[in-house]
């Protein structure tokens, strides 16, 4: 195993969605192989005061966890006031909308998304006509005023790509593309030199894997620079593995695909590096 990883995709309760425990009963979990750094994420809003609590209590076991804001219906969609006030709480990445999306509202009874069964909320749109929407404009102002990493959610790929052009006009310089290779995201290796030059990274993750049948997102390391890799294990659901079950397998398969000294880079660095300022 490999210690110092860092793991920017980390789902516990309260939520939703049926979890494996509590935020730092998860937490302990992943802390016992080696993971350092995680961000919590909740499709329900910000975690940003729960990383706090969790951290100034003495719960999270060694391991430094910040948290974020997802863009969906419940905090408004596109709502710059509440990523100003998280980002003030301490929030260091803001999702765009992952259940809110239209993508995922698309494909909501694909099995890839049976996760997520039971939870449903109002479609909040990004873009028009391929363009994106004005308010949006005034988060990505947020975002880099704060320096925060913006995180494309469940947009696809094609979405994403209009979102990391404006967001580097924007003056944002930290970006990260979630579960590309989930299939109702329409990954597109004719992206790659474009997402390259914006300095996107990607995120590979377990659960994704484990939800399509395969090591898709480990494949990744085949057409990217590994350098623009990171791990988002994105476990947590109690009907999938905990991280101890869960990694080794899935990390065997990626030091096999990328070479045992980039995997540890993939694991431990590139996140960290992304997320921390």
């Amino acid at each position: 195993m490999i210690s110092g990883v860092a793991d920017l995709h980390v789902h516990g309760a309260p939520s939703l969605v049926q979890r494996h425990g509590l935020d730092h009963e998860v937490l302990g979990a992943h802390g016992t192989v080696g993971v350092d750094f995680a961000v919590l994420k909740a499709h329900e809003g910000s975690t940003a005061e729960r990383a706090a609590l969790a951290a100034s209590r003495g719960e999270t076991d060694g391991i430094e966890v910040v948290g974020g804001i997802v863009l969906n219906s419940p905090v408004g969609g596109a709502n710059a006031d509440a990523v100003e006030v998280a980002a003030r709480l301490g929030a260091r990445v803001v999702w765009m909308p992952t259940v809110s999306a239209p993508a995922h509202i698309a494909a909501a009874a694909d099995p890839e998304l049976s996760v997520h069964k039971g939870l449903a909320f109002t479609r909040v749109d990004v873009l028009d006509g391929g363009r994106l929407l004005p308010a949006w404009r005034d988060v990505l102002d947020v975002v880099a005023a704060h320096d925060l990493v913006l995180a494309s959610g469940h947009l696809t790929c094609a979405e994403a790509l209009v979102l990391f052009r404006a967001a580097r006009a924007a003056g944002i310089t930290r970006m990260l593309l979630n579960h590309p290779k989930m299939p109702f995201l329409r990954w597109d290796d004719a992206a790659v030199p474009e997402l390259r030059e914006l300095g996107v990274v990607l995120e590979l993750g377990i659960l994704p894997d484990i939800l399509t049948d395969g090591p898709g997102s480990i494949s990744l390391g085949e057409v990217y620079p590994h350098e623009l890799l990171a791990f988002g294990g994105d476990l947590g659901h109690a009907s999938y593995p905990t991280m101890p079950e869960a990694l080794p397998g899935w990390l065997a398969d990626l030091q096999r695909t990328v070479g045992e000294s980039d995997a540890e880079t993939i694991m431990t660095t590139v996140g960290r590096r992304l997320v921390q300022r």
